[in-house]
């Protein structure tokens, strides 16, 4: 029997079901029909469903085998303005029934939309037995004897959507048109990044746009300390050319299905989404690989999207070709070969095969003081609080800073985020010394004081006076002299510690003569 209609009752057992030749036979027990309930299994498409007091009608066929009613009639069409536009557009643009995915994406974008229609590729009443293929309703005056039937059903399920299958109040039914680009952006309809007021184009900047801007694919390694500007610069880039750039965060979890795309379930149907890399190589975008050193041999799917070459779907069955302008930028903090010094925790060796299809490098430095001087200017004038002598004296601290990083006399570095950081703060508090402990609370302690002493020797207006006034008369206070000046504050009682080897005095000493000792800039020990 190739199809039948089941009888089900709640009064009997599973093995008590009852089997009717006919469905038409039942018809007559059950006042509506409810629309089908999805494939199960890939066998069997439950096309009916009749609910009665007791009991219920499922009619079943088995797929790909459907019985033909009437093979030469017309479907019966009925579609929104919005629809019979998409319809009348397909039409226009040369396209029958079935289309292939592709051609549907490509009229979409014509008419401002992102992807094709869910009513046509989200419904299964409307796939082929030829992947990536598609009935669209109403394209044709008449249709083949296999798909005649399948018009029918997609058309008389979107009349009514039955009571039962409703989302409960308060519960809005999901949404069937998900796409890449909707997930990331909250709902908008781009992923050309917005321009910042604040950037200042410097150092690599120019190289990137222009290869933005050639149209070729060239994919681009960016590598640098961390919070430099290199994923800031790549999207200004894209924003200033109004380019789409899909920006993807790599974690040691980051798989095939993160990267290319998978079956998620959508109102109640697995569906296929691509991932945001088969997105941007469609809309011929810019794809921003963000921390690809943190990714694993799981990235290796990536090897021929880094060769321009397309790649191959196996779910679905479908070889993507990059649209024209698609190109690739990862950013890193190492050049792939791990972080020896531990800064860069849970980074990896990349596979030089991988590395070996990027075009070129390019090494990201912090930007010199003259340009980081404007932007933190430009943040500060964002944040509402503008102090030029503060934003010079924030470039000429962190510059030193990261000098005798280089040179390993520190251990730490100040980064130009910390530093627009330090801005924001100073814009809340309207305080220079809040903002700059804030910054340095995330340092350990000997750190955060030996970057605090130097920043206030800097700025006048930072108080360096010591508050022990609580500590007990013999606590130790280390002080800071250069050699010249040891004699001078050995005669007033100050002592050489050979193990820390600074000279120090006692609260008791420092009480008596409490300006003098200030100068010194004298710490608590401990």
């Amino acid at each position: 029997m190739r199809a039948g209609a089941f009888l089900l009752c709640p009064s009997l057992e599973t093995s008590d079901i009852l089997v009717e030749n006919s469905f038409s036979d039942a018809k007559p027990l059950f006042g509506r029909y409810l629309r089908h309930i999805s494939h199960q299994f890939g066998l069997i498409s439950h096309e009916r469903v009749a609910l009665g007091l007791d009991c219920g009608i499922i009619d079943m066929s088995r797929g790909g085998n459907r019985e033909k009613q009437n093979p030469n009639r017309k479907p019966s069409l009925k579609l929104s303005s919005k629809n019979q536009k998409f319809v009348d557009a397909c039409r226009a643009a040369g396209l029958s029934s079935p289309a292939k995915r592709s051609d549907l994406v490509a009229v979409a974008n014509d008419l401002g939309m992102k992807y094709a229609p869910a009513w046509i590729v989200q419904n299964s009443d409307c796939r082929t037995d030829e992947r990536g293929m598609f009935i669209v309703p109403g394209l044709n005056d008449t249709i083949g004897e296999q798909n005649a039937e399948a018009f029918d059903r997609a058309m008389e399920r979107d009349k009514t959507v039955p009571a039962a299958t409703s989302a409960p109040k308060g519960n809005p039914a999901p949404v069937a048109e998900l796409s890449a680009i909707r997930g990331m952006t909250a709902g908008a309809a781009t992923l050309i990044p917005d321009t910042l007021k604040t950037y200042v184009p410097w150092g690599n900047h120019d190289t990137v746009e222009t290869v933005i801007k050639s149209g070729m694919f060239a994919p681009m390694y960016v590598t640098g300390l961390s919070g430099n500007g290199k994923t800031t610069m790549i999207m200004q880039a894209c924003a200033r050319l109004k380019r789409e750039c899909f920006r993807v965060n790599i974690t040691s979890a980051t798989d095939e299905d993160d990267l290319l795309g998978g079956f998620r379930l959508i109102n109640g149907e697995t569906v296929w989404q691509d991932g945001p890399v088969v997105a941007a190589m469609r809309r011929g975008a810019v794809l921003l690989i963000d921390e690809i050193d943190l990714g694993t041999h799981l990235m290796m799917c990536l090897q021929s999207v880094l060769e321009g070459k397309g790649v191959f779907l196996k779910k679905i069955n479908e070889f993507v070709t990059p649209a024209d302008g698609f190109t690739i930028f990862a950013t890193a903090n190492t050049k792939g070969k791990g972080s020896d010094d531990g800064r860069f925790a849970g980074t990896n060796i990349m596979n030089e095969a991988m590395l070996d299809r990027f075009d070129w490098t390019l090494e990201q430095e912090y930007a010199p003081k003259s340009t980081e001087k404007k932007i933190l200017i430009k943040k500060m004038k964002a944040f509402g609080n503008v102090d030029t002598d503060f934003a010079k004296m924030l470039t000429d601290w962190a510059d030193t800073i990261r000098k005798a990083f280089r040179d390993e006399i520190v251990d730490e570095i100040i980064t130009t985020r910390r530093l627009e950081n330090i801005c924001k703060a100073f814009a809340i508090f309207k305080d220079r010394e809040t903002a700059i402990n804030m910054a340095l609370a995330r340092f350990d302690d000997e750190t955060a004081t030996a970057f605090r002493d130097f920043y206030a020797k800097m700025d006048d207006t930072i108080d360096t006076t010591v508050n022990i006034e609580d500590l007990d008369t013999d606590a130790i206070l280390d002080l800071s002299t250069t050699y010249s000046q040891k004699d001078e504050v050995k005669v007033r009682g100050a002592r050489w510690d050979e193990n820390t080897r600074k000279w120090t005095i006692t609260v008791d000493l420092w009480s008596r003569d409490r300006d003098y000792w200030n100068t010194y800039s004298p710490t608590p020990r401990g």
